[in-house]
């Protein structure tokens, strides 16, 4: 029998508050991440582990991220959490680690390397990926035994065609680019941060981005607006030979 995939989902973006009813522009996050919960749960799709992509919490508090494991705690798997530009770092990487919860790393599953990478840039809603953290996956990418890499975080490296999104995007892109495709072996960059669907190749590298856990942002605007569109989150199988299978999940809200 030919080896297991690698499965993995991705929540992104829940934007969760210390109260249990915060609400971020008329969606309860915690409601809404709750509903995504339990739809994992019910669907009993065979992940291997969780990677939350940023924007874990909205209100900088140390309750919020606490909210979060409490909310996630019922999936039973590891769950690899990278800061977003809403993200307090330190209070994220106090509650998020030890036991199942992860900040921020490389290792390997199968025939690929993992990598989270932060891009957070304090004081921006944009981000970019420190000098420290180019290293880190530079020396990561070219020491790896696994024949694929995935590489998660929270910015988007590519234009997204919405002038105001595109300008709390990642703000040193080409750099991160020029450096993944340099090292040849990074099949896949999965994103959070923009509310919304996006997929496009770069070079040989298949770049996505997934919509968030709860409010929805409307694509290709010049200025902000919410869509209508409900939660999602993303499943993501890689293939033991670099194939890459991804399903893109919306929540019914009336079921």
């Amino acid at each position: 029998m030919p080896p297991d995939p690698v499965r993995i989902l991705q929540v992104t973006d829940p934007h969760l508050y210390a109260e249990a009813d915060g609400s971020l522009r008329g969606t309860v996050t915690a409601d809404s991440l709750n509903a995504v919960v339990d739809h994992i749960r019910r669907q009993e799709w065979p992940a291997d582990f969780v990677v939350s992509t940023g924007d874990i919490v909205q209100d900088d508090s140390a309750s919020a991220y606490a909210r979060f494991k409490d909310l996630m705690a019922p999936i039973g798997l590891p769950v690899h959490c990278i800061p977003g530009n809403h993200d307090v770092p330190a209070l994220m990487q106090a509650a998020l680690s030890g036991g199942p919860w992860h900040y921020c790393e490389a290792f390997v599953v199968s025939d690929w390397q993992i990598i989270g990478i932060d891009s957070y840039l304090k004081g921006h809603a944009g981000g970019k990926v420190s000098n420290e953290e180019l290293s880190r996956l530079r020396q990561t990418l070219a020491n790896t035994n696994a024949l694929h890499a995935a590489v998660f975080l929270h910015h988007p490296p590519l234009k997204m065609g919405s002038r105001w999104l595109d300008s709390v995007g990642l703000h040193n892109a080409q750099e991160f680019l020029d450096l993944i495709t340099t090292a040849g072996n990074v099949r896949i960059v999965i994103f959070g941060h923009v509310h919304q669907a996006f997929e496009e190749m770069y070079e040989s590298i298949r770049i996505i981005g997934t919509p968030s856990t709860c409010a929805q942002f409307k694509p290709r605007e010049v200025k902000f607006q919410l869509d209508d569109s409900p939660p999602a989150y993303r499943r993501i199988s890689l293939g033991p030979d670099g194939s890459i299978d991804t399903e893109l999940v919306w929540l019914d809200m009336g079921e």
